[in-house]
């Protein structure tokens, strides 16, 4: 059977005449057929002032709104205290086993704290276990103090390697993240951070950890982020609650080789900042795969060579990165760009042109054509020799 909907509306449908509440019995089924093939943001009706998602391999953003939107992000800023203890421990500063005596830096500390007292010893592991999965300011403090001598300088590290990540709308007023005016940053850069982190192999035990003991047991570490225990895969990350921040999460999570970073800032209520964060990363995983891109040798002709020992040199591609495209997504366009020639002398490895790399309009990256030899100037000796060659041979 074939309905006219226009008919329904209206009250008449091939000389039919309809009531009032079928109408809006027909008006209503209309609308929610419209409703349902209409595509759904993952983070509908969220109370979320900013969301993000990441591919963390790549660093391709695959969602985001409000992204680039200054505010506060709580003990969110931990991360960053744990990113440079992180690089103090892979360069060999300190190690899981580092011993540390907690200075004055701890007197006094409210929130969240492993109860540290001026004087008390205690490991490198123990203070990374309680700041990260345990959110203790103390153990942020005498972190602090270990890496940089004082907490003052240690945020000046903060914000210095802040910068050197990309995250140019951040700024940290301490290690634990205190409430503050000047305290701020972006779900673009905390995504830029949390995609960081993800390379320090060594802090996966503390992201991840849901319940543990500390401190000869004593101390009992339960983590805020339930998803470290819920989620299939789940990479941690960090939750994080203030009066000013809101309810916020950085949550990541490993599926088939692909890694994803969801960041979500400001929301009401406690879990919804866990509902968004998992409809962005079952999202990401649903739509989007990794790809390696190729070019076909063919392209890669030689490229000729002014003034030079040979009248062209061989081309070869640098390192190709993987990238995040959609699911749907088939070859690749891919776009060279030469110069006519170069000039001598040509340097092996050095860039000669840039292929780029497209879906549809986007450009997905910029890889260097280089040189993969070197071809010497044309000096005196060589052109003698050359001459002689052409005479007698």
């Amino acid at each position: 059977m074939k309905w006219n909907f226009m008919g329904l509306l209206f009250g008449e449908c091939k000389g039919r005449q309809f009531s009032k509440p079928f109408r809006l019995y027909a008006l209503g089924m209309v609308f929610c057929m419209l409703f349902t093939m209409m595509p759904m943001p993952v983070h509908a009706e969220s109370t979320a002032d900013a969301v993000l998602l990441a591919e963390a391999r790549t660093g391709a953003v695959l969602s985001e709104e409000n992204a680039d939107t200054v505010l506060p992000v709580g003990s969110l800023a931990k991360l960053m205290t744990a990113y440079l203890t992180a690089r103090a421990m892979e360069n060999g500063e300190l190690t899981k086993e580092t011993v540390i005596t907690a200075g004055d830096a701890v007197t006094g500390i409210k929130g969240a704290v492993i109860w540290l007292e001026a004087g008390d010893s205690i490991t490198v592991d123990e203070l990374l276990m309680g700041m990260l999965a345990g959110n203790a300011n103390d153990a942020a403090a005498v972190l602090a103090v270990r890496l940089s001598g004082s907490t003052e300088a240690f945020v000046m590290d903060m914000n210095a390697a802040a910068f050197d990540l990309g995250m140019r709308n951040t700024h940290f007023t301490s290690p634990q993240g205190y409430d503050d005016p000047l305290a701020y940053s972006t779900a673009r850069d905390m995504g830029k951070l949390a995609c960081a982190l993800l390379e320090h192999e060594i802090l996966l035990p503390y992201l991840t950890t849901w319940r543990t003991f500390i401190r000869g047991e004593s101390v009992e570490i339960v983590n805020e982020n339930t998803l470290t225990r819920t989620m299939e895969g789940c990479l941690g990350m960090k939750a994080a609650h203030s009066e000013d921040a809101g309810q916020c999460l950085i949550a990541a999570c490993e599926r088939d080789g692909m890694v994803c970073a969801a960041v979500v800032l400001g929301c009401e209520d406690e879990e919804e900042r866990f509902s968004v964060a998992k409809r962005l990363l079952n999202s990401g995983f649903s739509n989007y795969k990794l790809t390696l891109p190729a070019l076909a040798e063919e392209f890669l002709m030689p490229l000729a060579v002014e003034g030079g020992t040979e009248s062209a040199v061989l081309l070869e591609l640098s390192e190709l990165p993987e990238l995040a495209v959609p699911q749907s997504a088939a070859e690749l366009q891919t776009v060279l760009v030469l110069p006519e020639y170069v000039h001598a002398p040509v340097q092996a490895g050095q860039a000669v042109g840039t292929v780029h790399f497209y879906h549809g309009e986007s450009l997905l990256c910029s890889v260097p054509l280089l040189a993969a030899e070197d071809v010497p100037v044309i000096g005196f000796p060589y052109a003698f020799r050359k001459v002689l060659r052409f005479f007698f041979t």
